[in-house]
């Protein structure tokens, strides 16, 4: 028969497992949106550059979505820095 504190140990562990995937779940979503930023944004902007339309707006646009998907994915890293041990 389990003691009062073992159960509450066993409920404590259970909520860190579900508190964990819910990170990890969070974290990968995170992710891929910075990837569907980088195919979007960068990769649809890149493909229709022609060498007349280069501007600096368009190269700004780029790195715009760059580093919004560089955002997500740090941010992404930092979710999963708080996993429970």
């Amino acid at each position: 028969m389990m003691s009062d504190s073992g159960l509450n140990e066993l409920d404590r562990r259970r909520y860190d497992l579900i508190s964990n995937e819910r990170r990890k779940l969070l974290a990968n979503a995170l992710d891929r949106l910075s990837t569907a930023f980088l195919a979007i944004g960068v990769l649809g902007q890149v493909l229709s550059l022609t060498p007349s339309s280069a501007t600096l707006v368009n190269v700004s646009v780029i790195a715009g979505w760059i580093l919004g998907a560089t955002l997500l994915h740090l941010t992404a890293r930092h979710v999963l820095g708080g996993l429970k041990i």
